[in-house]
């Protein structure tokens, strides 16, 4: 099987400038030499650009040179392209800041060691930066009509919007970014570019660039824009974007982001996501389809996600805080730890000094709100139904003490099975 029938097999390929022709380029004996951009927005990758990253470690598999571009100098312009507004500019100190944490994340995926097809980590603000601007007119700009710059949907979009309309900075993205596939096609020999297809109109730009300016023949390869099947975008939640970095969404926010994958769309995630064998996903998609209930599938996805992201320890980390949260042990977990898995729960607070002498657990159940009386909390607890740190309370007269908090600062209560509260010290 070649790179692109792999690519489509796993759901990682929408279009390509000419399929014949880049399928025999993927099949030379040489490496071929490719690039994506990544967009220094923030410190950190989401899982929205993880599917430009898988495609890249495919293509690297695959024998070839990956290029990640971060865009240091299209980053302080702002594409256009799927978006409604003009965004903020960011300064130089903020994108150097991004581009170390994005640079540092994009090592743990992709080989930058092997003396082949060792992947490179570059900064397009090292060449766009010393274009003066008659150079770059002189030299990208006259081969590039208003007439076809106008028409690419994302400009146009913005046109029709009276209100918003569009900057010449942003309109100027296009350029930037085409001089950005010449630059690395006559440096680097890159003769591949690869996007979300979103980006098919700045990739056919650079492709246009490059043959007006005599360089090596070049292709574009396009990966869809992935929504999942109730037509959410996808990596938003309620709680906003999921990140790679463990200090913007922990282990256990990203492992319970797989779990929650909707049954619709696991077995297609586990496909365009994860290295696993396609025997493997047909096996899991007939145990899914036979016993959707045991989340056989969804378990899976979140492991091998979670482990390529954060590790081992990660992983287990999160499976700890899971189990947690339906009963488990809750030893060894740190007051972050608890506060994360039970971050959505109700929760109340007292003083420390309140478990100086002890405290009853009745009248702690009715101080942070578990419970509207000690009446009813003396009945839960003599029904067998109170959990303190998910151990079972078999006394009415139980006292509470410092000795009960987990990290010396935070309480669990629980009845039955789902219904917890979080007892905060302070």
């Amino acid at each position: 099987m070649n790179i692109i029938e792999e690519l489509k097999q796993r759901g990682l390929y929408y279009d390509c400038t000419d399929e014949e022709a880049l399928t025999a380029h993927l099949s030379d004996d040489a490496p071929v030499t490719f690039y994506a951009g990544f967009d220094p927005t923030a410190d950190s990758l989401h899982v929205g650009t993880l599917l430009v990253i898988m495609t890249m470690v495919r293509l690297q598999r695959a024998g070839h040179r990956p290029i990640a571009v971060v865009g240091g100098g299209t980053g302080m312009i702002g594409d256009p392209s799927g978006k409604s507004k003009e965004r903020q500019l960011l300064d130089e100190q903020t994108i150097e800041h991004n581009i170390t944490g994005i640079k540092a994340q994009l090592s743990r995926f992709l080989d930058m060691e092997d003396s082949r097809v060792g992947a490179m980590v570059v900064n397009n603000y090292d060449w766009l930066g010393r274009l003066s601007f008659i150079e770059f007119l002189r030299d990208v700009g006259k081969h590039f009509t208003v007439n076809s710059m106008i028409a690419k949907e994302s400009v146009r979009q913005r046109l029709e919007n009276r209100e918003q309309g569009i900057s010449y900075t942003e309109f100027s993205y296009m350029l930037l970014q085409a001089y950005d596939f010449a630059h690395l096609n006559a440096h680097e020999g890159c003769t591949l570019q690869i996007g979300g297809s979103d980006q098919w109109g700045n990739i056919t730009a650079g492709i246009d660039l490059i043959r007006r300016r005599g360089g090596k023949p070049s292709y574009g390869l396009t990966i869809p824009l992935l929504t999942t099947s109730s037509g959410h975008k996808f990596g938003k939640t309620e709680a906003g974007t999921v990140w790679l970095d463990s200090r913007r969404t922990s282990p256990y926010q990203f492992y319970q982001f797989w779990i929650r994958t909707e049954d619709a769309d696991v077995i297609r995630f586990l496909r365009m996501f994860t290295f696993l064998p396609m025997e493997e996903i047909d096996e899991l998609a007939s145990e899914h389809e036979s016993r959707p209930e045991a989340r056989v599938a969804h378990r899976k996805l979140a492991e091998e996600m979670t482990r390529m992201v954060h590790g081992q320890e990660g992983l287990e980390a999160a499976q700890r805080a899971t189990q947690a949260l339906f009963g488990g042990s809750l030893e060894g977990l740190s007051a972050a730890d608890l506060l994360d898995i039970f971050a959505h729960v109700p929760s109340g607070t007292i003083a420390s000094g309140d478990l100086a002498q002890g405290m009853m657990l009745p009248d702690l159940m009715v101080k942070v709100g578990f419970t509207k009386s000690k009446g009813e909390a003396r009945r839960l607890i003599k029904g067998g139904g109170l959990y303190l740190n998910n151990q079972r309370v078999t006394s009415q007269d139980a006292k509470v003490t410092s000795d009960d908090l987990l990290d010396g600062s935070v309480m669990v209560l629980r009845s039955g099975k789902k219904r917890y509260h979080l007892v905060k010290v302070q």
